[in-house]
């Protein structure tokens, strides 16, 4: 009997199958089988998806939150750099 070369699986489709397990609506093993995976497999990226959820939502606030960054020479145009003289 000859063995199947491991597989990396991509993280769209460990997303994917996580999503799937997530949502309930098949067993692991009907839910390996259309994405060809290990049943055993499915629990742990179902965990580690649940796990990074917050973090989906939390990096939104910051990039809303963090200072626009202007180069020089926008700010020379604009007139807000440090050269700009105020009297």
């Amino acid at each position: 009997m000859m063995r199947r070369p491991r597989r990396n699986q991509s993280p769209a489709l460990k997303a994917k199958v996580a999503l799937a397990a997530i949502r309930g609506d098949q067993t692991l093993a009907e839910l390996a089988q259309p994405f060809d995976v290990h049943p055993n497999q499915i629990t742990p990226w179902k965990a580690q998806l649940l796990a990074g959820m917050p973090d989906v939502f939390e990096g939104a606030g910051k990039q809303a939150a963090a200072p626009s960054v202007m180069s020089p020479r926008c700010m020379r145009k604009s007139g807000t750099g440090p050269w700009r003289m105020i009297f």
